[in-house]
């Protein structure tokens, strides 16, 4: 059980707001934290399409929490850039992205594109408090939430108010700098005792669309090294391909508009993984 802060146990309303919080978070089945150790590693990417392929593939509702507060990117990818949230008594309610997904982020809280978030960590987090607590996301079978880049307040409020967490999937490239510091995400979650689904190589290789041959632009197989190194499950390789950026930027989803392509097939294949290792964890 999570240890109450000096804060919490002093105020009343945050009491009450972790007390509503776990109340909402009792109804999600699953909660899976994707996390990086740096930006840059298309981290929201793997989000969107490891949500989008939940819900493809029959595996139950989805929703996404966008917790990068500063740079929300989620709502774009969703084609749901402008919406508004509604809200009522019981609380606000997520928007409704392709397939049914609820999403909840920063960005729809925002006047304009243009306008920053100046925020210090405190303001941050209690965000994401109500983020959790106020939202109505009713039952959903997963919840995937896409955390800021690095191990900093916002990760971190998030891995210890979420009950009953079910882990979290590390998201790395094959370059070099990026498996530095992803060993140090996988550091992180085990020190806040979050089991560790797996590791996720993104932009690894390019295959020809064309051929089928594929070139390795960076180095190939770091993923795999850090999983084999760090004690844990690698969930795949996702290659590059064009059509990910360009739907992301036109919020389709990539995997209904190419299911043919080998990023997708890798997509399908890494939530079959996460499924079974969620199985797998709930027999023991």
């Amino acid at each position: 059980m999570r240890k109450k802060s000096y804060t919490e146990k002093r105020n009343p309303e945050i009491r009450e707001e972790l007390r509503k919080l776990n109340a909402r978070m009792s109804k999600i089945r699953h909660k899976i934290a994707v996390l990086s150790g740096k930006g840059g590693v298309g981290k929201s990417t793997i989000t969107v399409n490891l949500a989008m392929a939940c819900a493809m593939h029959g595996y139950g509702s989805v929703g996404i929490l966008d917790a990068d507060i500063t740079g929300p990117s989620v709502p774009k990818m969703l084609g749901l850039k402008g919406q508004r949230l509604q809200a009522g008594p019981p609380g606000a309610f997520p928007a409704i992205g392709p397939l049914g997904i609820r999403a909840v982020s920063m960005d729809f809280l925002l006047p304009t594109d243009e306008t920053p978030v100046i925020w210090r960590g405190p303001l941050k987090t209690a965000a994401i408090r109500q983020f959790l607590s106020e939202f109505v996301w009713g039952e959903l079978d997963y919840l995937f939430i896409d955390l800021p880049p690095g191990t900093g307040d916002v990760s971190l409020s998030i891995m210890q108010f979420i009950p009953e967490m079910d882990g979290a999937v590390i998201v790395t490239i094959p370059s070099e700098v990026s498996q530095i510091v992803v060993k140090k995400a996988v550091s992180f979650a085990r020190k806040l005792n979050i089991p560790v689904i797996g590791i996720i190589e993104n932009m690894s290789g390019f295959v020809c669309p064309k051929c089928g041959a594929k070139t390795e632009i960076f180095r190939a197989g770091g993923g795999k090294e850090i999983a084999d190194d760090m004690g844990v499950p690698f969930l795949g390789s996702i290659p590059i391909d064009p059509n990910i950026c360009e739907d992301s930027d036109k919020g389709m989803p990539f995997i209904i508009n190419h299911p043919d392509s080998p990023s997708t097939k890798a997509f399908k294949e890494i939530v079959k993984k996460i499924e079974a290792s969620l199985k797998e964890h709930t027999r023991r």
